[in-house]
């Protein structure tokens, strides 16, 4: 058990790999839909592809949407209305015409039961009641059937023409009055049907939608139906009419069935496999290619959590409404891979994902096909993050692919722009919007995993920062020296393809350690006066060498990030001091002295901008040495140097080349000429 615990311990990175990979794998799993899948792909109006198919169990054929809409449109707009009758005010409206019409019209004919006037009145009131008045105006159709109902039963059928409305009251009684020659009266009766009408028919919107509902509910969404082992399409033949009704009929039922639990359990082992496959592709990746990362296990996390989180945005997404799937910036993802790691790992990162994606979205060879393309334009246009003009220029290409590519692929599926969908464009307008929100993102990020991106280095290359200005108040000569450091890194670091801004960088921060005790270094003693004098080679040597140990003490309390500490850590590899160390050897009694005294604590340089770093840092500080600078001089000088450097093994953990190396003496040799401003030798 113990040796197993230590075996653990050793392994605890890889452990932890393990635990993540299966984690991850696992949410992923958990998001995906977990039904069937149709293995076929096949287009509307397109030449069917593979061999025969068959039926592989009986289904019915689904009615198209535009079926369905129509046969509903048809049932709605031939659905009854419904209204409530209260017959008590057809009662309390005639009680009031006979009280009423006595008041208005109170001349002698108005006393006789048989007068014109009055029965004319009780016509219009029978002619208003008959069918019913409304309560209030509805916008239906008038030819639409009605059906009256007393305390929940069938009272009385009839059409909405029938129903007369509140508007229509003055115009109803104008035309009654008119047919019996009476409109001189028109006035009158207007004043007396006013005071006494009352509505006695409310609708029953609840009612009448229920039993729309109901009608709704009847519609048979099948038509017919396929039987097991019956031929739906033959090769080569053209998806249309009923065969791509067939084919998308039995598409949705491989997908919609009800699946016993020994199906779903194999469809997701089977996501399982897949998923996670596409993971430890990209981790075989990293350990071949990006060893460094992959053994860094934050870094690790950081990529795994990117992918999971674009994986939830999509599939919350697609559950909302699967339309708006181009709005989610699957693009941010390679932008804030760049951003950390490098351009490769980025688009490799992002293929696996869209890769994972396509098991989500629906037409996934669309999908997929688009933002495959959009994530190689973001990779090859995003250059330089750090500059904001860069980053809208960027986003404006990314967006104008998109809508390129998806006009493309809807021309080929439609074979015409008459249908297209407009609004669609706009989906990628607001994904183009959404991707500027990697500039957030790549801050929050670094808070949370540590990491640092090239906007950081810009903040940081700024000479007016607090910690550059302190050094350039205290040790002067020191900052002097780490802004030429500074310009012949960049220089190198742009010729082998290095990251130029970090090497920068580094190399305006690896000597800050010096400011403990300047005065112990040459560029900062100006009388040329050397407090070494007084001191033994040992002391001298310690102190020199602590400046790397003071120098990362400085950059943890002003919070530099770990890459730039890196630099100052490894700036001088395991490297001797070497005058205090033949110093001592010329002056000790001792025959053997002891050389890791006067050696560098290490690490060596682990990285090619670290290993530039080293280069440009020992060829800059000697060069002060020399005297009367010639070309000739200048190249034997810098060969010298860097080739003492390599039989020291100081490169030996750094992925640098020799020919890399020998690119950065031809720099190192070109700029110190420009510096010393050496002419062409002409022959005597």
């Amino acid at each position: 058990m113990k040796d197993f615990i230590n075996l653990l311990y050793r392994n605890h990175s890889l452990v932890y790999k393990l635990l993540l990979f299966i984690g991850t794998t696992f949410l992923i799993v958990y998001l995906f839909p977990k039904s069937g899948k149709f293995k076929y792909n096949f287009e509307k109006g397109k030449p069917w592809q593979s061999e025969n198919l068959y039926a592989p169990f009986n289904f019915a054929i689904k009615k198209t949407d535009a079926e369905i809409a129509t046969e509903k449109k048809r049932i709605t707009d031939n659905s009854t209305l419904y209204f409530n009758v209260d017959v008590a005010v057809k009662k309390q409206v005639y009680k009031l015409y006979d009280q009423e019409f006595k008041t208005i019209f109170d001349d002698s004919l108005s006393k006789l039961p048989d007068n014109v006037l009055y029965k004319t009145g009780k016509q219009i009131l029978n002619d208003l009641y008959g069918y019913g008045f409304l309560n209030q105006d509805h916008n239906f159709s008038k030819s639409q059937k009605v059906v009256l109902l007393n305390n929940r039963v069938e009272y009385k059928k009839a059409t909405y023409s029938n129903l007369i409305s509140q508007s229509e009251l003055t115009s109803f009684i104008e035309d009654d009055l008119k047919n019996n020659g009476l409109n001189r009266y028109k006035t009158q009766f207007i004043s007396l049907f006013f005071d006494i009408v009352e509505p006695n028919l409310t609708y029953d919107k609840a009612f009448t939608e229920n039993v729309l509902q109901e009608e709704l509910d009847k519609i048979s969404y099948t038509r017919g139906s396929v039987e097991k082992e019956t031929l739906i399409i033959s090769k080569g033949e053209v998806v249309e009419g009923d065969k791509y009704q067939k084919l998308r009929s039995l598409e949705l039922e491989y997908e919609s069935q009800v699946w016993t639990d020994t199906n779903y359990y194999l469809i997701v082992f089977a996501y399982t496999v897949l998923v996670a496959l596409a993971l430890l592709m990209l981790l075989l990746f990293l350990r071949k290619y990006r060893l460094d990362v992959f053994e860094n296990n934050t870094k690790v996390t950081f990529i795994f959590f990117n992918i999971f989180l674009m994986v939830l945005i999509t599939t919350l997404v697609v559950n909302y409404n699967s339309k708006y799937i181009y709005v989610v910036p699957i693009c941010i993802l390679p932008l804030v891979l760049k951003a950390f790691f490098d351009a490769r790992l980025g688009l490799f990162t992002h293929v696996v994902t869209v890769l994972l994606l396509g098991s989500i979205v629906s037409n996934s060879y669309e999908y997929m096909f688009l933002q495959i393309i959009a994530g190689i334009v973001t990779i090859l246009t995003v250059s330089e993050l750090y500059k904001r003009a860069n980053l809208f220029i960027s986003v404006g290409q990314i967006t104008l692919i998109y809508i390129i590519a998806y006009f493309a692929f809807f021309v080929i599926h439609e074979g015409s722009v008459e249908s297209l969908k407009w609004e669609t464009f706009g989906l990628f307008v607001l994904c183009g919007l959404a991707t500027l929100f990697v500039q957030p993102l790549i801050y929050a990020y670094e808070k949370l995993f540590g990491l640092v991106s090239d906007v950081s280095l810009l903040e940081l290359s700024d000479t007016n920062s607090k910690l550059l200005k302190e050094l350039s108040d205290i040790a002067p000569g020191t900052f002097h020296h780490s802004l030429n450091v500074a310009n012949l890194a960049e220089a190198a670091a742009n010729e082998i393809g290095a990251n130029a801004m970090l090497a920068r960088v580094g190399a305006l921060y690896h000597d800050i350690g010096k400011m403990k005790n300047p005065t112990y270094f040459t560029e900062n003693q100006p009388t040329g006066i050397s407090p070494h004098d007084e001191l033994s080679s040992r002391e001298s040597a310690s102190i020199i060498i602590d400046h790397v140990i003071n120098g990362i003490e400085i950059a943890k309390k002003n919070n530099l990030p770990d890459r730039v500490i890196d630099f100052i850590r490894t700036h001088h590899g395991t490297s001797v001091v070497y005058y205090f160390y033949m110093k001592e050897k010329e002056t000790s009694l001792d025959s053997q002295v002891d050389k890791s005294v006067f050696s560098y604590p290490g690490p060596k340089p682990f990285s090619k901008e670290t290993a530039i770093l080293m280069m440009c840092d020992s060829v800059e500080a000697a060069s002060k040495s020399l005297r009367e600078p010639t070309s000739s001089k200048i190249d034997d000088f810098v060969e010298n140097i860097i080739n003492k450097q390599m039989a020291e093994e100081q490169f030996l953990n750094a992925n640098i080349t020799f020919k890399e190396i020998q690119s950065i003496k031809k720099v190192l040799k070109r700029k110190l000429a420009n510096i010393y401003h050496l002419r062409i030798e002409y022959p005597e």
